[in-house]
């Protein structure tokens, strides 16, 4: 047995034992640490899956992203004070999800190990009509050729449901601001080491969406990016987060799926059919939806992250 393969074998073990380990414990802030080592070393057993863009965006959503989310949900729930404890489950409602988890387990084991040597693939396909996009990443030439019209919907799915985390808001509160987050005074080693961090985000995004054409990253992992970015900026007090009836807001929400699906209706009648590219053209008009589904992504995520207004619109 080789060291790679030693390696990969403590991964899969420590992997299992931390999503154990996330499932068992009881406190709420242990879990969501827990959560948080899973989804990393999820993206490490990406990269030796030889998928860097999956391990970006598990890295970047995963654990970043959702790992905030979590902290900031489990926070708001104790200042709630109020919420009526849930009953815990018994044994048999344990044992039933435990069986069910197993069976799901087994099933995906047993659909992996069943295919055949070599498995079924697209890849060559996908890659002989790569040069017709421009493209070097194949990873992006799928998700914005190949299966455009399933990436648009993504991101309408995106902003739909930060209209379903605005809905949550009281009437009263409706064009207000969401509540602040992080501690009401931060320290200054916080503030100083997000003014230091923040610019140096900003630049590895940026850079992942430009080199995303070619290399592993894209709109997506670079937006991620960005909204992380933005949440650090709103937990430490840097600045608030902005009412949701603001227009610019409400613009850059919807300006990936317009974007997108403006040029799908323009591939019809440039290129012969819906979300066609015109032959030469392909890069820079996916370079182009890609800047706008960038803008949308770095929005959306950290409006998710605030919730739904809990402060009244200023007059």
């Amino acid at each position: 047995m080789s060291i790679l393969q030693v390696l990969d074998l403590g991964l899969a073990i420590l992997v299992l034992a931390v999503a154990g380990w996330t499932i068992a414990a009881r406190e709420l802030f242990a879990s969501v640490v827990g959560y948080v080592a899973y989804g990393l070393l999820l993206s490490i057993v990406w990269v030796r899956l030889y998928a860097p863009d999956v391990a970006l965006t598990e890295a970047a959503i995963g654990s970043g992203v959702t790992g905030v989310l979590l902290v900031t949900s489990g926070a708001r729930l104790k200042r709630a004070g109020d919420v009526e404890a849930i009953r815990s489950p018994d044994f048999s409602q344990r044992f039933l999800a435990a069986a069910l988890a197993v069976l799901v387990a087994a099933a995906l084991a047993a659909a992996v190990l069943s295919l055949p040597e070599p498995a079924p693939t697209l890849a060559p396909e996908a890659r002989q009509e790569l040069a017709a996009t421009g493209l070097g990443n194949p990873v992006t030439a799928v998700l914005i050729a190949y299966r455009s019209f399933d990436t648009m919907l993504e991101k309408v799915v995106l902003v739909l449901a930060v209209v379903g985390v605005w809905s949550l808001a009281p009437d009263r509160f409706w064009g207000g601001t969401p509540t602040l987050l992080g501690w009401a005074r931060p320290e200054g080693a916080l503030l100083f080491l997000d003014q230091a961090l923040v610019p140096l985000g900003i630049l590895v995004g940026i850079h992942m969406f430009w080199v995303g054409a070619d290399e592993p990253g894209g709109a997506f992992q670079a937006g991620a990016i960005l909204a992380a970015m933005w949440v650090i900026v709103m937990i430490s007090r840097l600045a608030e987060p902005p009412r949701v009836n603001a227009r610019w807001l409400r613009l850059a929400l919807i300006a990936g799926p317009a974007v997108f699906l403006a040029a799908g209706l323009a591939g019809s009648g440039v290129a012969g059919s819906f979300f066609a590219y015109p032959v030469g053209f392909a890069k820079p008009i996916i370079l182009f939806i890609e800047a706008f589904m960038l803008l949308s992504i770095a929005v959306a995520l950290p409006m998710l992250v605030a919730g739904p207004p809990c402060r009244s619109p200023e007059p």
